[in-house]
Parts: C-alpha cells; sequence; structure tokens
C-alpha cells in the first residue's frame, strides 16, 4: 500500500501526447500526494524551464525527435539546473540506463513497467537524494547532520582504508559496532579479490574510485551488493583521508533478478509446451510397447525387471512434463499436511534407479519423531527427486555417497548432501536461473522448477559447496504450529 504526502509540481516532457496521459494519470492516481503535473513536447521549451528551475522534478522522454532525453540532461545540469530528473524509455536499455545515471539523472524508468507504486518510490527517492545533494551544496556547516541522516554508508578512513568515522546508515548496513568498524578497514568489507583490487588500483593510482559496484560481507554472513564511491581529500591539518559512501543495491538487484526470472520462466512455458507434444506422442508408444512385452514375457523374471524400469521412468517422464506444464501456469497448490521422512522416502524410490545403477552409497538420517510439515506432497516429492539426481549426476567416482538428514531443531528442513565434484562460487550465484546450466546435453530447467516448489510450499533452500569435495542443499520449511503446540503442552 501506497502511503505518501509528498508535495511536488512535476513536468513530464515527452513529445507523445498519449504517453504523457498514461504518465499523469498514473502519478495523479498516486494515494495522499500532492502533485501537480504540467506537459512541454518541445525540446527547446523544455531546456528554458530547466534553466527557470521552474518544476520540482522532471520525466524526460528518451525520445525527442532530433535529440534524447540524455542530450536534454546533459544541457539542463549544464545551465545549473539542480532539481532531480528521471528518464523515461519504451524499453529497457542497460548502456542508456547506465549513461543516464552517469550524466546526472536520478533513476531510469521503463513505461511500459510504470505503475503508481513505481512512481512514488521513484519520485520519494529522486526528490529525497536532490534535497540532501542541495542541503550539502548549499550549506557544508549542516555536514554532520547530513553525515548522520544520509541512507547511505558514509565514511571516512585514513589512506590505509582504516575506519576514522562512520555514520548510523554504515551499523545499519554492515552490523558492526562503530566501535569495531574502528578497528578493522574497508578492505575488510570485500568478498571478491579481483573488486577489492579493482578498488585499491582505482583509489591509490587515480585517487578517485566512482560508482564501482561490488559485494560486502556483513557481520552476520550476509552478502550485500553496493554501489561504492571514494576519494583522497586532505583535512586542515594538511593529513590525507579517505572519504567514501556506499550505496546499497540489493533489493533493487534482486527486483532486476525476479523480473529475467519472470521473462525466462514466460520463454519456459513455450519451450515446455513444444517439448510436451514432441515427447509425449513416442512416450505413449513406449508405454504401450511394454504392455504388450509385458504378456508376451510371461514368468520370466529378468525380463520383468528391466520393463518394471522401463514403466517407472517412462511415468517419471510423463509426470514431468506434467509438471512443467503446470509450471508454466499458475496452478493451484495442494497443501496438506505430511511427514517429511514418508515424502522423502517416495522422493528417494523414484531416484532408487540411478542410485543403483551408478553403486551409490545412499545415508540416511531421520529423528525418532515424525517431522511434520505442511506442503504440497506431489510437488515437493519432484523437488526432492531432482536434488537426488543432480547429486547422482555430480559423482564421478566409485566411492559415490549421498546422505539425506532431516531435522525438526529449529525448523524442519532436510539436507541432501554428496561427494560430487562441487559447485564453483561463480556458477553458485545463477545455479537457479531457468536455462542456466553446466552439463553438456543440459536445460537448466530442473533446479529452476526445484526453486518455484520449494518457495511455493513456503520453504527456503541455500546451497554449499566446494570444489572437488561435495554440495549440500538445505531446504528448511515454516515449523507446523498445531503440531508445535501439541509439543509445548506435552
Amino acid at each position: 500500500m501506497i502511503v505518501s504526502n509528498l508535495q511536488a509540481r512535476i513536468l513530464i516532457v515527452d513529445d507523445d501526447e498519449d504517453d504523457f496521459l498514461i504518465t499523469s494519470d498514473l502519478i495523479r492516481n498516486i494515494p495522499s500526494s500532492g502533485f501537480s503535473t504540467n506537459w512541454c513536447y518541445s525540446y527547446k521549451d523544455a531546456l528554458e524551464q530547466m534553466k527557470s528551475r521552474a518544476f520540482d522534478i522532471y520525466f524526460i522522454d528518451y525520445r525527442l525527435g532530433a535529440k534524447t532525453g540524455l542530450d536534454l540532461l546533459k544541457e539542463g545540469i549544464a545551465a545549473g539546473c539542480e532539481e532531480p530528473v528521471i528518464l523515461l524509455t519504451g524499453k529497457g536499455n542497460h548502456t542508456v540506463d547506465m549513461e543516464a545515471m552517469r550524466v546526472g539523472a536520478m533513476d531510469y524508468l521503463v513505461k511500459g513497467e510504470l505503475n503508481e507504486e513505481k512512481l512514488e518510490r521513484s519520485i520519494r527517492y529522486a526528490l529525497d537524494r536532490s534535497a540532501s545533494v542541495k542541503a550539502l551544496r548549499a550549506n557544508e556547516r549542516k555536514y554532520r547532520n547530513m553525515f548522520e541522516r544520509s541512507k547511505d554508508m558514509v565514511f571516512t578512513a585514513d589512506r590505509e582504508g582504516r575506519f576514522k568515522d562512520v555514520n548510523s546508515a554504515t551499523t545499519d548496513l554492515v552490523g558492526y559496532t562503530r566501535e569495531e568498524l574502528m578497528q578493522i578497514n574497508i578492505y575488510d568489507l570485500f568478498i571478491q579479490k579481483k573488486e577489492e583490487e579493482r578498488f585499491r588500483y582505482l583509489f591509490t593510482e587515480r585517487q578517485e574510485v566512482n560508482d564501482l559496484e561490488a559485494e560486502i560481507r556483513t557481520k552476520q554472513g550476509e552478502h550485500r551488493i553496493c554501489i561504492i564511491s571514494a576519494s583522497l581529500e586532505t583535512d586542515n591539518n594538511n593529513q590525507d583521508y579517505m572519504q567514501g559512501i556506499v550505496h546499497d543495491i540489493t533489493n533493487l538487484k534482486k527486483a532486476e533478478k525476479a523480473t529475467l526470472q519472470i521473462e525466462k520462466l514466460a520463454a519456459t512455458g513455450r519451450l515446455v509446451r513444444t517439448l510436451a507434444h514432441e515427447v509425449r506422442n513416442p512416450l505413449n508408444n513406449i508405454n504401450l510397447s511394454v504392455e504388450h512385452l509385458r504378456e508376451e514375457a510371461g514368468g520370466d523374471e529378468n525380463g520383468s525387471t528391466y520393463l518394471e524400469i522401463i514403466q517407472r521412468n517412462s511415468n517419471r517422464i510423463g509426470a514431468l512434463i506434467t509438471e512443467l506444464l503446470n509450471s508454466s501456469r499458475p496452478a493451484e497448490m495442494k497443501m496438506e499436511r505430511h511427514v517429511l521422512q514418508s515424502v522423502m522416502d517416495e522422493s528417494i524410490l523414484d531416484a532408487i534407479d540411478r542410485l543403483t545403477l551408478q553403486r551409490i552409497k545412499l545415508e540416511i538420517k531421520y529423528p525418532d519423531v515424525p517431522v511434520v510439515v505442511t506442503v504440497d506432497k506431489e510437488k515437493l516429492k519432484l523437488a526432492f527427486s531432482n536434488i537426488l539426481i543432480n547429486a547422482t549426476e555430480a559423482i564421478h567416482h566409485k566411492q559415490g555417497r549421498i546422505s539425506v538428514v532431516i531435522n525438526d531443531d529449529p525448523d524442519p528442513s532436510i539436507i541432501i548432501s554428496d561427494n560430487g565434484c562441487g559447485i564453483s562460487e561463480e556458477n553458485i550465484s545463477r545455479l537457479f536461473e531457468p536455462y542456466f546450466t553446466s552439463k553438456r546435453n543440459g536445460m537448466g530447467l530442473g533446479l529452476a522448477s526445484t526453486l518455484n516448489i520449494i518457495q511455493s510450499n513456503k520453504g527456503t533452500i541455500d546451497v554449499k559447496s566446494t570444489l572437488n569435495v561435495g554440495t549440500s542443499f538445505i531446504i528448511t520449511f515454516p515449523k507446523n504450529q498445531e503440531v508445535a503446540n501439541i509439543r509445548d503442552e506435552q
């Protein structure tokens, strides 16, 4: 729900009146806001308005006839415009996005993705950041106040990067107290060595770091994606020091990733429908042939065993096709209480053929009491089977081992581990993306489907892996409250 009490005069610069009407209607529909919108379709008139600083914020379309919104942005800033500018475009373009932010735009929005909530956040963010910049420029005596109030991490450090002063947002972001931060340096926060080396090089050689995207690790071990800027300054005592600002963009990156996954899943749906049509016809022929062969085999036990393997795997292929088809469109979840041990046992049964054929040792450790979870059993079985099959495919030696451990404290969880080839840190970050795979003949759909199933069942999944040692998948579910209450009473 949007809650806003902002007041602002907004100029929309767009040579298409229909686009102006759509954008202005969305802005007017923002609840409890005091926004007034005006339209300008002329590049020249818009520049004059920016020079006179007649408005509080500007929405500028990228396409403005012979010139672009970037040209207008550059000329407006050069003419002294300090009000925030948000660039609009018909479709996303990473190059334009980066150039717009470099030139001085406060935000970059795609018209087809606009809604009241996104516009309200963008306007609020632009006005907040613009107000901060104006205050810093207008009155340096308010530096300490702005320093503490900034929503970004702001710090000073010596030339070697040891912290000297930080604002409260710094402790909120990294989880360390002010006293703890005084014992470390900025380089200790970097996760990737190459990003740390890049920061060192830019600061040492150029004495300035501008908008370096890097991952930092918090005290709690969380990874945060940030934009880091820093420069070498000199104080009143002629001593050099580092001054920097860190802007957390983790949530923005998550939103971008979610949008990308939605687009990929839509493409996946189209592919799955094609596969279903092409695979189900020969699969039906296989099943019919198996039935005929069973009649001809009669009491031949050896032949019957192999036919059962064919039948089970044919059924599994059919179930996979059905599940993939369901994943390409909204599906109803059949949430019921089940014992996690039983769900896992049935999943193991689906994958037992592969384990047996590859002579992989299976180790199972279950608690003595039933672990009850509220889930869609059939979908969850498919997710567990995908992980088990991936584990068998990761083992390329004769001492293969897969362990399955179920815990109930503090929350129901299951850990599936293997002693296979492991996964690189680079690949772990993309493990659940549709179409991403490290297998030569893989399609990259199995783990993407697994993630969707786990999340639909209100669970979380984490992966820990070491190259040439093995991989563990940790799936955690919320505790079944009814069962928890019964145990507390006992």
